[in-house]
């Protein structure tokens, strides 16, 4: 459609004097979107008693359905990066965004619709399948880009974008409660008219990113390092097509590193508040558990950027192998520290376990371009991502699972959470393993063909457009400075209000 023609491939390309630090923000504009699915969990109450509203107890939709809404949405998340990476790579960036745009602020509309009605199914179609279909492609659709703008510091570029999607959470959180706040009424929750508001929100918020990214001439590389002799040539877009990477053992074995960490990881975050207050029962307070929650968001986010920058330098498989090790001492070590009556050290071990939750997230782009080369890094991130469905099931209803089982057996609530560490530290295990048989050598793909051969359905003759085809707009320091106040003021305010909730885990 004409009127959408702006958000073609080849009329995105950058021109002379575009700054490539104006796209890690266009990324977080996405990924801050979209990562208040991590937030979801506020809206369990109110969507419990949204009939019952003045009884203590939930009268209304069990909190086992409404955690469907949730799962829902994870599962369609990998599934869409995995169905429409591969339609990413052809489309580009600015397209992705904008469709993801769509789908995630139309998956609000339809649930608050879907909640003014009652209908739970409604709610599940759209915050579970429409929203999480949104969730998916924007997720991957920054990835390739960042990667080709900054093939000097893929690590950083990929963490700073994905560490968005582990702060989501902060913003999203509070956003939502203020707004519950400011519509609820004697008779309301409030909930109907925040799912819209929000919906409308993020729409608004994403498209500052579908509009400020840009991709890469062809001949691309950043001048600097060329000087400084880090790249001796144009940027490598050559590699392998999704069909090859997924024919190599190493592509499976990143799979399982990916599924391992974060089953170990979200089976921890979905109990999270209930397990610090059992295991420290008298000591722990409610609302010291929202802050051991939301500190956990905290490292969530940081170790995003930390560990996947530390990668650039220490090198993807060595940043796994201490991620995975790390893990499972630090997992073996829980349940002692817990006898031990150690709050401290018991908050601060699943502060460095969740920053490698996130890191482990962050780092994976870095890691498959590495292994597979650039052209098609997208929509193998998008595959990749369904082991990231696949433990988003396993790792709630692991952790439950041995709750429960434990339980029966007659063991205290405050040990059947201990306990389930050690399984958690032997999981680990496998993917320590998996990551030390992954190949890293040259001779990885099957075979490295050149973009204008690959089979991607990319025209890269279009995407090859003379640069003297573009007016010469330097990018000011003016506009740099305002991009990264558009996603640091929300994220600060999002980290102001987590760091002061968080606080009264110390008091």
């Amino acid at each position: 459609m004409p009127a959408f023609s702006f958000l073609d491939r080849k009329l995105s390309i950058a021109g002379p004097g575009f700054n490539r630090w104006l796209v890690p923000p266009a990324a977080l504009a996405i990924h801050l979107s979209v990562g208040q699915a991590y937030a979801f969990s506020v809206f369990n109450k109110p969507m419990a008693q949204m009939i019952g509203i003045h009884s203590s107890a939930p009268q209304d939709w069990t909190q086992t359905s409404i955690s469907l809404v949730f799962s829902i949405a994870i599962v369609f998340l990998g599934l869409s990066a995995a169905v429409f990476g591969k339609w990413l790579e052809a489309a580009g960036p600015r397209k992705a965004m904008f469709a993801s745009g769509l789908c995630f602020a139309g998956g609000f509309l339809i649930a608050s619709i879907g909640l003014a009605l009652h209908q739970l199914w409604l709610v599940c179609v759209g915050y579970g399948v429409v929203g999480g279909i949104g969730l998916g492609i924007g997720y991957i659709s920054p990835v390739s880009t960042l990667l080709k703008w900054f093939p000097d510091r893929p690590g950083m570029a990929t963490g700073m974008a994905i560490m968005g999607f582990g702060g989501g959470a902060m913003i999203g959180s509070p956003l939502a409660v203020n707004l519950m706040a400011h519509f609820s009424s004697r008779a309301s929750t409030g909930i109907v008219p925040t799912f819209a508001w929000m919906g409308l929100i993020y729409f608004a918020f994403m498209m500052f990113g579908v509009f400020t990214v840009r991709v890469p001439p062809e001949d691309w590389t950043p001048t600097k390092q060329l000087r400084r002799g880090n790249l001796t040539s144009p940027v490598d877009r050559t590699g392998v097509t999704v069909d090859q990477a997924i024919r190599t053992p190493q592509f499976w074995l990143l799979w399982l590193v990916l599924f391992v960490n974060v089953t170990a990881g979200i089976g921890v975050l979905s109990q999270a508040s209930p397990m610090i207050q059992e295991v420290f029962k008298g000591q722990v307070t409610k609302d010291a558990a929202a802050g051991f929650v939301g500190l956990l968001s905290l490292f969530n986010l940081a170790g995003r950027f930390f560990w996947s920058s530390l990668s650039d330098v220490i090198g993807r498989k060595p940043t796994y192998t201490i991620f995975l090790l790390l893990g499972i001492i630090l997992y073996s070590s829980v349940p002692a520290i817990g006898h031990m009556g150690a709050v401290g050290l018991f908050v601060t071990s699943f502060a460095i376990v969740l920053s490698m939750y996130g890191g482990g997230f962050a780092a994976i782009p870095a890691y498959l371009r590495d292994l597979f080369g650039t052209i098609q890094v997208g929509a193998i991130h998008g595959k990749l991502l369904t082991a990231w469905s696949a433990a988003g099931i396993c790792g709630p209803m692991l952790v439950a699972y041995l709750y429960e089982h434990q339980r029966s057996r007659g063991a205290s609530a405050a040990d059947c959470y201990l306990r389930t560490m050690y399984i958690i530290a032997g999981l680990l295990v496998f993917g320590l393993i998996a990551n030390f048989l992954v190949a890293t050598t040259d001779s990885t793909p099957a075979a490295r063909v050149e973009p204008d051969r690959a089979a991607d359905g990319v025209q890269h003759q279009h995407l090859a457009e003379p640069a003297s085809h573009h007016h010469v707009i330097q990018t000011s320091l003016a506009q740099l400075i305002c991009a990264w106040l558009v996603v640091g003021i929300p994220l600060a305010w999002g980290v102001r209000e987590t760091v002061g909730k968080s606080l009264s885990l110390f008091h």
